[in-house]
């Protein structure tokens, strides 16, 4: 069996994301959404390396930007602890995002 994830990025003339759209028909999501961001990972088991793809529109706000990052990285903490089952690193990892999302949001305001 398998499933589709699909991901449409319209470019603007300067080759940057204009739009970003995805849908996932098997995971219940099937008319195509809109994004303002994506951050896809990938590990490859062969090289042994992260290959990653970071996009965002010019319609990202900073502040979105904070809080995508803040709820990226509160996830992954969640996913670090079901996988290695290591609830230490995880509770880490969101302290992390805590602090960063603070600092993040204290840089905003300064400016």
């Amino acid at each position: 069996m398998r499933s589709n994830i699909n991901i449409q990025v319209q470019l603007a003339e300067d080759k940057m994301p204009e739009m970003i759209e995805w849908n996932a028909p098997d995971g219940g999501v099937e008319g195509m959404q809109k994004a303002k961001a994506l951050l896809l990972g990938l590990w490859d088991g062969e090289e042994k390396s992260a290959l990653r793809i970071d996009l965002w529109t010019a319609k990202m706000m900073v502040d979105e930007m904070n809080d995508f990052f803040y709820q990226t990285f509160f996830g992954m903490a969640d996913t670090y602890l079901r996988a290695t089952k290591n609830a230490e690193l995880s509770k880490e990892i969101k302290e992390f995002a805590k602090n960063f999302l603070k600092k993040a949001n204290t840089a905003e305001e300064a400016k």
